[in-house]
């Protein structure tokens, strides 16, 4: 057995130290939700002791569903952060820029133990903003640099990239990982042609977070495609999971590289009709009167209909989104807000999207 040790994310430099004794095979680390005005987050505690393999206990996001912990060991860390700076083109410094009690930002920090770099870390304490990025980029000192982002603050950054010190920042890095669920293309393609090396990953706390990047799975991790659901196997999972992990996340293989079109769960039936929640996002997105948005289920005489909640410069019309749209896809109602609903990790909440679209 070995003893387990909790720092909260509110504290990243205490967190850094922990992941110094994880890496060690010390202890297994868990990192609580960060504290608010000095008092800790209510949270189960986790055991005194866990199995010897273990390194860290990280809890899912939650986003669709009931957040639970999953047990990395240290093995399958290690592999996941060798793998990732194969591919990348060696270890180097990174910048924490999402909350260390997720799997994304634990492992900024635990790569940095084994690259055996000081990371920068962004003040998590206010929103993530362009500036903050830069600022905080500029204090980078190692010649190989990497971060790790949600779609959200690429997009941000992307919309920022008019300021000349955001986009030197941004070309600065040798990698800038994307991940957590679908980014926004236009955000991609944009940050791209300016010469920004933005890489999507695709993963979650059950694989070590990120396994395949750009379409092509990391070092060791096998991927298949059974019944239309992503199957991945390797090094990289999390114990408890056996040879092989089934997700629930729709894909296809094209041109020998890894497509994700969403999540089963986020697949309705409108009108004896399978509608992706996860595609209406993406093709409403489509449109440069829209910076953000979520789909959600909404029941309607059709079954189910699909309902957004979107952000953009102007006020629309549903018909506007609804052009871009087809037939059971189209969407039956509509909120624009100035800030969309989202979880700490800065994924989408859409249980809270949910209730603002029933208010």
């Amino acid at each position: 057995m070995k003893p387990t040790r909790t720092e909260a994310a509110s504290d990243p430099f205490a967190v850094l130290k922990m992941m110094v004794e994880v890496a060690a095979g010390n202890l297994a680390g868990f990192v609580s939700p960060p504290e608010t005005t000095g008092i800790a987050a209510e949270f189960e505690q986790v055991p005194a002791e866990v199995d010897a393999s273990v390194g860290l206990i990280i809890e899912s996001s939650g986003s669709t569903g009931r957040p639970k912990r999953i047990e990395l060991s240290l093995s399958a860390l290690m592999a996941s952060a060798e793998a990732s700076a194969s591919t990348l083109g060696g270890h180097g410094q990174w910048l924490l820029a999402l909350p260390a009690n997720y799997v994304a930002g634990a492992n900024v920090l635990f790569r940095s133990v084994i690259a055996d770099t000081q990371p920068v870390i962004m003040n998590s304490r206010v929103p993530f903003s362009a500036e903050g990025f830069k600022n905080s980029s500029n204090l980078m000192q190692h010649p190989i640099r990497y971060t790790s982002l949600v779609p959200t603050q690429l997009d941000r950054l992307a919309a920022a990239t008019t300021d000349p010190g955001v986009l030197a920042a941004l070309r600065s890095f040798q990698a800038i990982l994307v991940g957590g669920q679908l980014p926004n293309r236009s955000s991609m393609e944009h940050l791209k042609s300016l010469g920004v090396n933005v890489v999507e990953s695709y993963g979650m706390a059950e694989t070590c977070g990120g396994c395949v990047y750009d379409g092509v799975p990391l070092e060791g991790v096998e991927l298949e495609i059974v019944d239309g659901k992503v199957v991945v196997s390797g090094p990289v999972l999390a114990n408890g999971l056996g040879q092989a992990f089934a997700t629930q996340d729709l894909a296809e293989i094209v041109d020998g590289k890894l497509k994700v079109l969403g999540r089963s769960d986020r697949v309705i039936i409108s009108g004896g009709k399978k509608v992706s929640l996860d595609d209406v996002e993406q093709r409403v997105l489509q449109l440069d009167s829209v910076r953000q948005a979520m789909a959600v289920a909404v029941a309607s005489k059709w079954g189910q209909s699909a309902a957004l909640l979107i952000t953009g410069p102007k006020p629309l019309e549903l018909a506007e989104l609804n052009a871009v749209l087809e037939g059971p896809a189209k969407a039956i109602a509509f909120r624009q807000l100035d800030e969309l609903p989202r979880l700490e990790s800065g994924k989408p909440d859409y249980q809270a999207a949910k209730q603002l679209l029933a208010d």
